[in-house]
Formats: structure tokens, C-alpha cells, sequence
């Protein structure tokens, strides 16, 4: 690991629907390549000390999905295979013939779709706190999806702190709970109800069937259930930590660094 800050360049890719997926790059074109995909709500500079940890050889791609910090779309589609588009269009604009797609939160989702959309080029897919959450991240019926998508059109910012408060475990800082609720509600719209909607909508067993890499998911141990381990431990890799909240790749960006780059080399 480096604790040296890593030279990084800013890009932009234009896909259709006036889209513009704006992303960082870092590191030598020939190194393992890591490609990053925010949460919803949040944006690429979460990873921005997470990169400054990662080994210097690897090339890191940290993406902005559309309508989320500097990309912009005003596209109708919002579902997850539409993000995984946005990556895959970086992921062509920098040449990339192997890499591992990791994502946070609505970016493991993303991240899965990327795997089944490019199996040949993803070797590996991780989720940073993402996929476990059973009353999410499963297909919904009607009537759960109903309630839940009122309570974000009815209320979009109890919505969010609903979020907030549901990813943070005991003893977590109040500071950083009002941080990510400010940055959080201030999303764009209507994307961000339309994206939520999206994730809302995703079913992720479907996806699991048709993605073939191995999935590594790490979640906060106290975020954690039985009854996901149970349910899903057969098909990824739950692997319990201790690096804070739901948001730990901002609170803990060494300690994420070091798990990343730890299933990189596998």
C-alpha cells in the first residue's frame, strides 16, 4: 500500500441521450485495473482517498453515473442496466480488456449488471455494503414496492434519512450521519426518484443467475443478518467488517484500500 496521493486526470465519455459520464483515472495503463461505482445519491469523490491507499501499479477508474456529481443525462431510463452501461462506456473509452468492478450501496447493484453485461472483461465483482439488505436489494412485490416509493414521492427527505438512519449502526457519529443525509438529499432530480425507483424495481435474483464471476460482498458486521447469509451465501461471498457505517469507504478509506486490493490479486 501507498499513503501517497495518486496523479489523477479527469475524463469524459458521451453516450446517447446527451449523456456524459465524466470519471477520474489514476495509475499506469498496463496495471490491474479497478473500475469504482458510487451509491446512489453520492459520487465519485468518495473514492478519492480509497484510491490514494491503493497499490501505485493498479489503474483506478472512478465513475460518476449519470445525472450523479459531474455527469449529466437527460435520459428517461434509469434502471440498473442503464448505470452499467455508463461503466461499460468508460470501461471501452480506456481500453480495458480485464478488470474488477467494485460498488457501494446502488453501485453493487450497478456493479453486478456490469458483470453480466461484459463477461468477458469483469473478472471479479464487489460490493461494498451492498446486496445483503433483504428488505432492498431482492425483487419486491408490488405492494412493497408501492409503499416504498411513497414514502420517497410523499417524502422524499424522511426517504433519505430513513436510508441514512437504516445504514448506521449503533454509536455512529452524528456528524457523519448529517453529512451523508445533506449530501444525500440534495441529489439531482428527477433522477435521484427515478434511480431509486430503478433499484427498487432491480431483481437481483434474476441478475445473480445471469452473472457468472465470483461476487465478494463486504458488509458491515452489524448491518448484517442470518437470514441474508442463509439466503445468499451460496452464491457470494459474505465477508463481515469492522470499518464503521454504511458509508465505511468514506470513513474508512484505508481499510477499504486494503480489502479491494486484497480481492484484486485473487
Amino acid at each position: 500500500m501507498t499513503d501517497a496521493i495518486r496523479t489523477s486526470k479527469n475524463f469524459e465519455v458521451q453516450r446517447s441521450d446527451h449523456t456524459t459520464i465524466r470519471y477520474t483515472a489514476s495509475g499506469p495503463a498496463g496495471g490491474p485495473t479497478l473500475a469504482l461505482i458510487h451509491g446512489w445519491a453520492c459520487n465519485r469523490g468518495d473514492y478519492d482517498a480509497v484510491t490514494d491507499h491503493l497499490p501505485e501499479d493498479y489503474r483506478v477508474l472512478a465513475i460518476d453515473l449519470a445525472e450523479h456529481g459531474e455527469s449529466r443525462s437527460t435520459r428517461d431510463v434509469w434502471t440498473m442496466e442503464e448505470f452499467a452501461r455508463d461503466v461499460a462506456a468508460v470501461l471501452e473509452a480506456e481500453s480495458v480488456d480485464t478488470c474488477v468492478v467494485a460498488g457501494h450501496s446502488l453501485g453493487g447493484a450497478v456493479a453486478v449488471e456490469v458483470g453480466r453485461l461484459l463477461p468477458d472483461t469483469v473478472s471479479r465483482v464487489v460490493a461494498l455494503d451492498a446486496l445483503h439488505y433483504l428488505s432492498l436489494f431482492p425483487a419486491l412485490s408490488e405492494e412493497q414496492t408501492d409503499a416504498m416509493l411513497s414514502m420517497f414521492r410523499e417524502d422524499f427527505a424522511a426517504g433519505v434519512h430513513g436510508l441514512v438512519e437504516a445504514g448506521s449502526p449503533a454509536g455512529t457519529d452524528t456528524a457523519f450521519k448529517a453529512a451523508y443525509f445533506k449530501k444525500m438529499v440534495a441529489v439531482r432530480q428527477p433522477a435521484g426518484l427515478r434511480s431509486i425507483e430503478g433499484l427498487i424495481r432491480w431483481d437481483m435474483d434474476a441478475a445473480l443467475r445471469a452473472t457468472k464471476q465470483p461476487i465478494t460482498v463486504f458488509a458491515i458486521r452489524d448491518l448484517v443478518t442470518r437470514e441474508a447469509i442463509d439466503r445468499y451465501g451460496d452464491r457470494f461471498d459474505i465477508v463481515p467488517v469492522d470499518l464503521g457505517s454504511h458509508h465505511f469507504p468514506v470513513e474508512a478509506p484505508k481499510g477499504t484500500a486494503e480489502l479491494l486490493a486484497g480481492v484484486a490479486t485473487e
